[in-house]
Formats: structure tokens, C-alpha cells, sequence
């Protein structure tokens, strides 16, 4: 069964930019509040159905049942309620994020423990970051729409040089050789890092339908994680044949409690490979949790 909602929608929804753009102050509030209060309904509505129906997603249409997965919360911490995270990046033991919205995007590394940022670029106002990826002692970022991705030192985040793309940005991951990009349909891209040339690709279905909206990635023991966006599902992929290995339900992980105006969908997958620790965390979302993954 396709996603309940997501191929309704067409390209993201800036909340941040139709605010600021309503000429009725009053008004703009009350959508805003109405808006928040309809996401909290999709997310409890989807607290009651099972994760195969909220999938659509896998290798062929007689593929098996894709595994349903969950997850044990291990720890908290504390998260930027003001981050718009598109990208999110375990590294020697701080956080490398990517936030989003026209205006208000940034590239940053972030104090995992108390979620204080030390080192920010901001991005010109007519770019939208997007994902990340560190190959090479260097930091890639992706934009939304503008067909343009940037190239920072690791260290300094010192900006070095950009690269084009055709398609919109969406999640980045690598596997130590290339960039793993998505572009919001159920296509995933393998980029080469020098010549930023498409290598091959693979595309995610489930029972015949494709999987849209795939979202933010990484690479956990050579399995790509992505979330979907406007869901509180991330899929495990492989990468080799596009087939869905399992279904991870996040519903209910942001308590409701935490909530405010602006808080906003699901995004955001780091993994700490030394430690074997998984994070995840959500657009204005005031906490990051790590997390265990789990049978039913």
C-alpha cells in the first residue's frame, strides 16, 4: 500500500517562508496553528495503523513482506528547536548538521552533548541546504532547487569550492567511495566525487509502487537508512538492488509535550560507527535521541 498522504504533495512546504509572506499578521498565526494541529493528526493517525500500510516500498511486486521494525530509546539530547535539520553527520564525536529554509540555512557543527553549536556557515539567502556528506577530509552539501552543491574543509568548514547537479537535493550519504544522493522521488543516486558524474543508480518500491519522497541517508554497516519524508518511518535499503530490508515506526518518539509552532517533520540520521550508535532527530525538533533498532 502507497504512503497514506505523501504523493498528495508535490514539493516541500516552506512554513517558514508563507509565514513571513502573509500580510495579516493575525491571520498568518492562526494558519500556522491549524497547520501544526493537522500534522499532529497525521502523525496520531498514523500511530494506530500498521507500518506495511504506511509503506510503499521494496523490489518487486512479489517481493516478501518487508520486515517491520522499532526501536529502544537509549538517550536524549538536547537539539536546536530552531534547526531545520536536512542533514545530519556523526563525526569524531560532535554532530556535523545541514538546516534548511530560504534565509536561514546553514552548515554547523554541534556539541552532541548540550546541542551548543562551535563552528556555523551561514549559506547565501537564495539557497536551501540540504544533505551532507564527508568523503575525503571534505564536507558536501546539497541545495533544494538550486542545482548547486558546496565543498567545505572538514576542519575549518572553510569553503572551498561548489559542484552542479541536475535534479533537485535532497538526503546525502557516502559508502567511502561515492556520494549517495536522493532527490525526493524513489530514485538513488551514486555520484562519483571527483567528476560529480552519475555512476549508477537504484530505485525503491514496495509492492509494485515506488517509494517517493525518500528523504535524508546514511550508510549503518552498508545499509543505507533513509527517512520518507512527511512520515515517521526511516526504511533500511540495500544498496546494492534498491530492496527494502526493513521498516523502522518512529511514531510517537517526539512526544506530542514538545511540540511547538514551528515544530516540523522527521529528518536527520547519524550513526557513530565506532561506537555503534544510531541518532535521529526532526526538523525544529528540541531534542536527538539515540536510539537501538529492534524486532517487533
Amino acid at each position: 500500500m502507497a504512503l497514506w498522504y505523501h504523493d498528495t504533495v508535490d514539493q516541500k512546504v516552506n512554513f517558514e517562508k508563507a509565514r513571513t509572506t502573509l500580510e495579516n499578521k493575525q491571520l498568518g498565526d492562526k494558519l500556522l496553528h491549524l497547520m501544526r494541529n493537522l500534522r499532529i493528526l497525521c502523525f496520531l493517525l498514523a500511530s494506530i495503523l500498521p507500518s506495511h500500510a504506511v509503506l510503499s516500498a521494496g523490489a518487486s511486486a512479489d517481493s516478501e513482506d518487508i520486515p517491520s521494525l522499532t526501536y529502544t530509546l537509549v538517550k536524549t539530547f538536547p537539539h536546536d528547536r530552531g534547526a531545520f535539520t536536512e542533514g545530519l553527520i556523526y563525526q569524531d564525536g560532535s554532530l556535523l548538521e545541514s538546516t534548511g529554509l530560504y534565509g536561514r540555512s546553514t552548515l554547523r557543527r554541534v556539541d552532541l552533548s548540550t546541542g551548543l553549536v562551535r563552528q556555523q556557515v551561514k549559506l547565501p539567502d537564495q539557497f536551501f541546504g540540504e544533505g551532507i556528506a564527508v568523503l575525503g577530509g571534505k564536507i558536501f552539501q546539497l541545495t533544494w532547487q538550486e542545482h548547486k552543491g558546496f565543498i567545505y574543509d572538514l576542519k575549518t568548514l572553510k569553503l572551498e569550492d561548489a559542484f552542479p547537479f541536475s535534479s533537485e537535493g535532497w538526503g546525502l550519504t557516502t559508502d567511502g567511495k561515492s556520494l549517495i544522493m536522493t532527490d525526493g522521488t524513489n530514485r538513488i543516486r551514486f555520484i562519483d566525487p571527483d567528476t560529480f558524474q552519475v555512476t549508477r543508480s537504484i530505485d525503491v518500491f514496495a509492492h509494485g509502487q515506488p517509494v517517493k519522497m525518500l528523504n535524508s541517508l546514511a550508510d549503518v554497516k552498508g545499509v543505507l537508512y533513509a527517512n520518507v519524508w512527511q512520515t515517521q518511518f526511516i526504511l533500511q535499503i540495500d544498496p546494492a538492488t534498491g530492496k527494502i530490508l526493513g521498516s523502522i515506526d518512529f511514531v510517537g518518539l517526539l512526544p506530542t509535550s514538545d511540540y511547538a509552532r514551528y515544530t516540523d517533520v522527521m529528518n536527520g540520521i547519524a550513526y557513530d560507527t565506532q561506537a555503534d550508535r544510531l541518532f535521529v532527530t526532526g526538523k525544529d525538533w528540541p531534542r536527538l535521541f539515540e536510539v537501538k533498532i529492534k524486532a517487533r
